[in-house]
C-alpha cells in the first residue's frame, strides 16, 4: 500500500471513529470533545496502536496527523474569536487581566515546589512550573459553545484570560531560555516585549481599519468562495505572524483573527464555512490525535505518583489563581470557579512548552512522557468538570453569588 493510501486510510478510521465516539459521548450527556478524546486513547499506542499496525509503514504518518490537527486548533481559536465582538472582549479586560496573571503565577509556584519535593533541579523544577501554568482554552471553548455559554461574562473572561495568559507563559519562557544560555540582559527583554506589542499593533491596525473594507471589494469579485479563502489565508497569516513577530504561539494570533473577522459584513458567510472545514475534517483530527501521543502502559510506580501529584496541582492551582484573579476583576464566587475551571485544560500549549524544554534539554524524556499525559488527563477531565461547573456547583458558592446577586449578571445563557 503506498503512502498516500495509507494516510486516506488512517484518515477513513480517525474521522469516523471520531464522529461516532464523538455521537456516543452526547448521548451520555457528555461533550462531543470527550468521546473524541477519548477513542484518540483506543486508537494510540495504549491499546490498538493506530500508526504502527503491520500495514502501515509511513514514518511520517504520525507528522501529518499532527500537523493536520494543529490546523485544527487553530481552525477553532478562530472560531471561537469570530464568535465574540471586541466590545465584549474590552468588557471582560479587568476579568482577563487578573485572572490571566494568577492563572500564571499559582502553577509556576507550585510545580516548582512540587518539582523540588521531587528532587529536581532549580532549572527544571521553574521549567516545570512554566508547563503547568500554559493554558490551552481551546477544548473549554468547544465545550462552552456546545453549552451556550460561550457569550457570557464566563466566556469572554475565559478567551480573554487565556490570552493574557498565553503572553505572560511565552515572556517567561524566553526570559528563562534567555537566562539559561546567559544571554539575559535589560535589552533582551525590552526587546521581546517590543515583538509583542509590534504583533498587536500591526494585526491591530489591519484588521480594526482595513479588513471590513477588504473583505467588502473581495465579496464583489466574481471567484468561487472568494471570501471563505481569503479569510483561511489571512487566519494562517495571523497565526503565522504571532509566532514569526510576536514569538507567541499561532492560536493566539488565529484567534485574534476571528475577533476583528467578528465585526465585518461577512462575519456569518465567514463562520459557516471555516465551521464546516474545521468540524467536518480538522478538528476531529486535532482531538484524535492528542490520544496518539503518549502510551499510559509504560509508567513505572514512581512515575505513576509524580503524574498524579501534577495533575492535581495543575487542576487545583488553575482553579484556585484564575478563579481567585478572576474574583479580584468583579466576577461572583460561582462565576469565578467557572472560568477558573475553564483554564485547566493544558492542550497544545502544555506541549509546545514541554517540547521547547526537552529540545533545550531542561527535562528529560520520562518528564515530558508525564507532561504529555497530565495534558492529556487535564484535556479530558475539563469538559467534564466545565459542564458540572455550569449544571451542579458546588451549593456554597451558589448560596454566596446568590447573596451578592448582579441583576446585570451575564452567566445566563445569551440568545
Amino acid at each position: 500500500m503506498s503512502d498516500f493510501l495509507q494516510l486516506v486510510l488512517i484518515l477513513i478510521i480517525i474521522l469516523s471513529a471520531a464522529k461516532i465516539a464523538g455521537r456516543i459521548s452526547v448521548k451520555f450527556g457528555q461533550p462531543s470533545v470527550f468521546g473524541e478524546l477519548l477513542i484518540g486513547i483506543i486508537l494510540g499506542p495504549s491499546v490498538i496502536n493506530l500508526t504502527h499496525l503491520p500495514f502501515i509503514t509511513d514514518p511520517n504518518l504520525e507528522v501529518v496527523i499532527e500537523e493536520l490537527g494543529e490546523i485544527g486548533v487553530l481552525l477553532l481559536m478562530f472560531l471561537a474569536g469570530i464568535e465574540l465582538h471586541l466590545k465584549d472582549m474590552a468588557r471582560s479586560s479587568r476579568i482577563a487581566m487578573y485572572s490571566g496573571s494568577f492563572g500564571v503565577l499559582f502553577p509556576v509556584l507550585l510545580g516548582y515546589l512540587a518539582g523540588i519535593l521531587f528532587e529536581m533541579d532549580h532549572s527544571s523544577a521553574i521549567f516545570l512550573g512554566l508547563t503547568l501554568a500554559a493554558t490551552s482554552v481551546s477544548i473549554s471553548a468547544q465545550t462552552l459553545m456546545e453549552l451556550g455559554y460561550l457569550r457570557t461574562k464566563v466566556g469572554l473572561g475565559l478567551l480573554g484570560a487565556a490570552v493574557y495568559d498565553d503572553i505572560i507563559v511565552i515572556l517567561f519562557l524566553s526570559i528563562f531560555l534567555a537566562a539559561s544560555d546567559g544571554s539575559l540582559n535589560t535589552i533582551s527583554v525590552l526587546w521581546l516585549i517590543g515583538r509583542m506589542l509590534l504583533f498587536f499593533a500591526i494585526t491591530g491596525g489591519f484588521g480594526y481599519f482595513i479588513l471590513p473594507k477588504l473583505l467588502q471589494k473581495i465579496g464583489k469579485i466574481s471567484v468561487s468562495q472568494g471570501v471563505l479563502t481569503f479569510s483561511l489565508v489571512l487566519l494562517l497569516i495571523y497565526g503565522l505572524a504571532a509566532e514569526l513577530i510576536g514569538n507567541m504561539a499561532a492560536i493566539t494570533g488565529t484567534f485574534f483573527a476571528g475577533l476583528f473577522f467578528s465585526r465585518t459584513i461577512s462575519k456569518d458567510q465567514v463562520a459557516v464555512g471555516v465551521q464546516n472545514l474545521a468540524y467536518g475534517f480538522f478538528v476531529p483530527i486535532f482531538f484524535v490525535s492528542i490520544g496518539l501521543k503518549t502510551n499510559i502502559l509504560s509508567f513505572s510506580l514512581e512515575s505513576i505518583w509524580f503524574l498524579l501529584t501534577l495533575l492535581v496541582i495543575s487542576i487545583i492551582s488553575k482553579i484556585i489563581g484564575s478563579g481567585l484573579g478572576a474574583k479580584i476583576g468583579g466576577l461572583s464566587w460561582l462565576e469565578s470557579y467557572q472560568l477558573g475551571t475553564g483554564m485547566v485544560s493544558r492542550g497544545e500549549v502544555g506541549l509546545i512548552v514541554a517540547s521547547i524544554g526537552a529540545s533545550a534539554g531542561l527535562i528529560s524524556s520520562e518528564l515530558l512522557t508525564i507532561v504529555v499525559m497530565i495534558v492529556l488527563l487535564s484535556t479530558l477531565l475539563t469538559p467534564i468538570l466545565l459542564k458540572r461547573s455550569f449544571s451542579n456547583p458546588p451549593s456554597f458558592l451558589v448560596e454566596r453569588s446568590i447573596s451578592s446577586h448582579d441583576p446585570d449578571n451575564l452567566t445566563a445563557k445569551e440568545a
